[in-house]
């Protein structure tokens, strides 16, 4: 799965490595939902999985880290290249939605997302986990990735875990409703001249 701008998709690919991660990572915006995803965190694979299923993104992503220390250089990594290229995917932003704001419940689990494509990176995270742990999946990491995603592409990224119980619930309605979220506000709206913004810019 090859992407690029001149196939008619806002679309990009990186390659970033370092003494700590290998990362080959394609995005498009303007997908059907496909993803191929080789990395060494399972969990996270699941996660981005749920990602693009739900925002009809196309994704491939092959990376391996150093994980024998743990995991949190290859998902802090991936976040930083997944950012990047959609950063990039979406050029000049012209036309597009911007905002977002998005529900998702996971049974008993609800979760909200809400995203500003303003060029103006910030991050707001309110979410109480019951485990420190899914499987040999740290939470915290789940910070850590939306943080560096919110850097790298440039959006305001608000995250509410509103309530659950279950873990493994909370952090998937959290990957599903930024999906939905970030299509929403990067789609294309036809009434939209130009950018969505006062200042002409994004």
């Amino acid at each position: 799965m090859e992407f690029n701008q001149n196939n008619g998709t806002r679309s990009s690919s990186i390659s970033r490595k370092t003494n700590e991660t290998d990362i080959k990572l394609a995005f498009a915006v303007d997908g059907t939902g496909v993803s191929e995803l080789e990395t060494d965190v399972p969990f996270l694979n699941h996660m981005l999985d749920l990602f693009a299923k739900h925002g009809q993104f196309d994704l491939k992503v092959q990376a391996r880290g150093d994980i024998e220390i743990d995991d949190h250089h290859t998902v802090e990594d991936i976040g930083i290249c997944l950012g990047q290229t959609l950063r990039e995917a979406l050029g000049d932003k012209k036309g597009i939605k911007r905002y977002a704001n998005v529900f998702i419940p996971m049974d008993e689990a609800l979760a909200q997302v809400v995203i500003d494509v303003s060029n103006r990176p910030h991050f707001e995270y309110r979410a109480q986990y019951p485990s420190s742990q899914v499987g040999s999946f740290s939470t915290e990491l789940v910070h850590e990735f939306l943080w560096k995603l919110a850097l790298e592409a440039r959006i305001t990224l608000h995250v509410i875990v509103h309530y659950g119980q279950n873990t493994h619930h909370m952090i998937e309605a959290v990957f599903k409703a930024l999906g939905r979220a970030l299509d929403e506000a990067t789609s294309i709206d036809p009434r939209v001249m130009g950018v969505p913004s006062t200042k002409g810019v994004l």
